[in-house]
């Protein structure tokens, strides 16, 4: 390795483990030669040289899933490619169930699996017995084989991505520590080293631990922290000969393995322990943490009761390495929203090693285009609210992050640390109403309300299905009150505000002030950035409403696409209160508290005007599908037109009601009908576009629209009253996958169960209206496809 380091480099990929080195081999290889690689240690120091390494396919998204595909398949060639052996391992996985809730989480991944086109099969507790004869499975009850699944050698895959890197003419600089990061006008223009300093146009910061620390120095919020994270080795254990699947007893906090002859039994355990990362030492490497056998001795106990032989087996070590969590459990992969040029491959979670290969692939792809190359808004690191990068809200969130890795994902799962971050205007008043809140962004909002107890989690029909039954009753029959407070809603003001919103969105801008308009922005290549409801209020002045999860999202795509225009961009969600008033009742209640006013706005249309002594902005349109009004206040008037509207019958309906509502209607939500790979074709959103205007996307679009549409958002109705669906489900036809569902709920107002789903039109011709069936856990339940909303109430529209 050269001593010298360069003036200039293209990218500059900031540390040395499985991201930094998939990173800067995916950058040489596609041609930047000049990305150079700085690591402030050694590479593989701090977490990626004590990783258990395992690789599982299966993720929740296809994108997901296709990252750690792309990484087999590396971490299978990379040797022919440098002559430096990774040390992959192809054996599979074996998970197991001792419960009936667990047999239906992992037969709900075997049929994820078979949607996203990885091999996996259910098997029976004899069949597990025999793929593992080491395990006492007295108290299995089911299990599921994947057999592409396998592990590799952290230190030695490190090594042939660094050889493939230089291979290309990329450089790697050990023992050299970022001493800064320099910006101009919020964009990367050079990096400080202990070496010297470096001026780059970008740089990829993949510092694991230290990742948040190094951050700062951008001016970039991070949310990540470490915990310690265990594994018991043991010496040569007799049974064991060769390699075996990885066995996942989940159930017991547990992932064990054969190592050199012996058992590897590592734990993801329900009480995780954080750890400072200033406690560490800034020349923390390869060093491990303290031994705890005290707080591992839980999991001892379940790995004793699973492998009976580890009661005669000697201790090698027990490792106790730090490894590092975001609050959601999703890695960090993208640019920042604070600082361009600057992007994130770290907060891994461990699966670092399983996805850094298909990661770093992305993370270089992102670098280089501008964007990934498949939606991974789940990676995004614009996901969160400044709230979650607080010690305090670390330190509580990032244990149990650990703690529930392993967690049945029920349907309703919330976080129960780092809570009430963010409280809405109505938080005090809609806690009067015994909610269930959810968060979101870090904002509290209401599931449903009436909760008599904190409720049990399972696959079957909800402890809430009555409760949002009534409160889905009360918006239709009478008047129903949603706090849709937390909706991102951003300013756009300035004398080229039409014309700079007209290139950025599909539909038409320019029309009168009172006007609300529902469109799109899509990127270059037709994929929908954002979806989102504007209202003009000025000639010069245009409210955004986007997804509460969206904010940062959409403010850095506006930010990024502003170039001359004269225009001001203003976040002002926390200024202002939007309460949804929705139902037949609700023209009556605005007669008689003196809005009469109200009844007279035509749909999509806002005017200014007194609620009940309170200045409001009043907008009619649903997005439950009920007619009613969005009305937007300042945040200090709002308990006032709450209880106003709640003394004349309105009464407060959540997010759950909200759900089974808009997918009732068809109403599409960004995240989980729509992303980047989704253009307004499929998802039935062509009447939001004007062609006749220049925009971000319009010639990519026209081209689709010549071609014949291969995939098609339509409404699932199902036969069986008692089907749960969760969504992310196969759907089947003449037993071929034609799609996948994508939201899904019980529809009160037609009493049967609803989703939405993503079909394949050149595997069936939906016009036909075909019976589909839908794969829950296994079971195939019959459904009718709906071109259009399965219930359409008199007098609403799409929003």
């Amino acid at each position: 390795m050269t001593n010298l380091l360069p003036s200039h480099a293209s990218v500059v990929v900031i540390g040395g483990g499985i991201m930094g080195c998939s990173t800067l081999y995916h950058l040489a290889e596609a041609g930047v030669s000049d990305a150079i690689l700085v690591e402030r240690n050694k590479l593989t120091s701090g977490t990626t040289w004590h990783s258990a390494a395992q690789v599982r396919a299966l993720r929740s998204t296809r994108n997901l899933t296709d990252l750690i595909r792309y990484s087999v398949e590396l971490y299978s060639r990379l040797e022919q490619e440098t002559g430096q052996a990774t040390g992959w391992i192809n054996k599979g996985s074996l998970s197991i169930a001792t419960t009936e809730d667990r047999l239906t989480h992992i037969r709900r991944q075997a049929s994820l699996a078979n949607l996203f086109g990885v091999r996996a099969e259910s098997i029976s507790a004899d069949e597990a017995k025999a793929r593992w004869p080491l395990m006492n499975a007295d108290d299995v009850i089911g299990a599921v084989w994947s057999p592409d699944d396998g592990r590799v050698s952290p230190s030695d895959l490190c090594a042939a991505l660094v050889k493939g890197a230089k291979n290309r003419g990329a450089q790697i600089f050990e023992d050299t520590d970022v001493t800064g990061i320099v910006t101009k006008n919020n964009k990367i223009t050079g990096i400080e080293t202990s070496r010297g300093y470096i001026r780059c146009d970008a740089i990829a910061l993949c510092t694991g631990l230290w990742s948040r620390e190094v951050a700062t120095m951008a001016d970039v919020e991070l949310p990540v922290w470490p915990c310690e994270h265990f594994y018991l080795l043991t010496k040569p254990v007799e049974g064991i000969t060769g390699n075996m699947p990885t066995l996942s007893d989940h159930d017991a906090h547990l992932y064990i393995r054969d190592d050199s002859g012996g058992l590897l039994v590592g734990c993801f355990e329900p009480q995780a322990k954080a750890i400072d990362p200033k406690s560490l030492g800034h020349d923390f490497a390869f060093q491990l943490l303290p031994e705890d056998w005290d707080h591992f001795e839980p999991m001892m106990i379940n790995a004793l009761h699973r492998l009976p032989v580890l009661e005669t087996a000697e201790v090698k070590t027990l490792l106790n390495g730090p490894e590092s969590f975001t609050p959601d459990g999703s890695f960090l992969l993208g640019e920042t929203a604070e600082t361009g040029g600057l992007f994130l491959g770290c907060g891994m979670n461990s699966v670092g090693v399983a996805t850094g290969g298909g990661a770093g692939m992305a993370l270089a792809h992102c670098i280089i285009h501008g964007h990934t190359p498949t939606d991974l808004h789940e990676a995004d690191p614009k996901r969160f609210a400044a709230c979650f990068n607080s010690v305090k809200a670390l330190t509580q969130r990032a244990p149990e992050v650990l703690g529930k890795h392993y967690e049945i994902s029920y349907p309703g799962r919330q976080w129960s640390s780092a809570r009430g971050l963010r409280k809405l205007p109505l938080h005090r008043l809609l806690d009067r109403e015994n909610p269930h809140w959810g968060q979101f962004y870090g904002y509290e909002r209401p599931l449903y309300f009436n909760k008599t107890r904190q409720p049990q989690l399972s696959f079957s029909k909800p402890e809430w299905f009555e409760q949002v039954g009534k409160e889905v009753e009360q918006a239709h029959t009478k008047a129903a009150i949603f706090d849709q407070s937390s909706f991102g809603k951003i300013d756009v003001i300035g004398k080229d505000a039409c014309s700079f919103l007209n290139y950025l969105c599909t539909n038409q801008m320019d029309r009168k002030p009172g006007s609300a308009i529902y469109t799109a922005m899509l990127n270059d290549k037709a994929g929908m950035e954002s979806d989102l409801t504007a209202i003009r209020i000025r000639k010069d002045h245009y409210r955004l409403f986007v997804g509460t999860t969206a904010i940062k999202r959409d403010l850095a795509w506006l930010h990024r696409h502003l170039g001359n225009y004269q225009v001001n961009l203003i976040d002002v969600t926390d200024e202002i209160a939007v309460i949804g008033l929705m139902g037949p009742s609700s023209s009556q209640i605005a007669t008689t508290i003196g809005a009469k006013i109200l009844n007279n706005i035509g749909y999509f249309k806002s005017v200014q005007t007194d609620i009940a002594g309170v200045e409001a902005r009043a907008t009619r349109l649903s997005y439950v599908g009920e007619a009613g009004w969005e009305i937007q206040c300042d945040i200090q008037d709002a308990a006032n037109l709450y209880q106003t509207l709640y003394d004349h019958g309105a009464r407060p309906a959540g997010l759950f009601a909200q759900t089974s509502m808009r997918i009732e209607k068809g109403f599409l939500a960004y995240g989980h009908d729509l992303d980047t790979d989704i253009t307004p074709l499929e998802a039935g959103l062509e009447f939001a576009v004007d062609y006749n205007k220049d925009f971000i996307g319009r010639e990519a679009l026209r081209q689709r629209k010549q071609q014949t549409s291969e995939q098609r958002i339509v409404s699932l109705l199902f036969d069986d009253i008692k089907a749960v669906p969760l969504g992310n489900e196969p759907v089947y036809y003449q037993n071929h996958i034609v799609g996948k569902t994508s939201s899904a709920s019980f529809g009160y107002r037609i009493n049967k169960p609803i989703a939405l789903a993503l079909l394949n039109c050149e595997l069936i011709n939906i016009e036909d209206k075909q019976q589909v069936q839908v794969d829950i856990a296994g079971e195939l339940y019959n459904v009718a496809i709906t071109i259009g909303p399965t219930f359409d109430p008199s007098g609403s529209r799409m929003r």
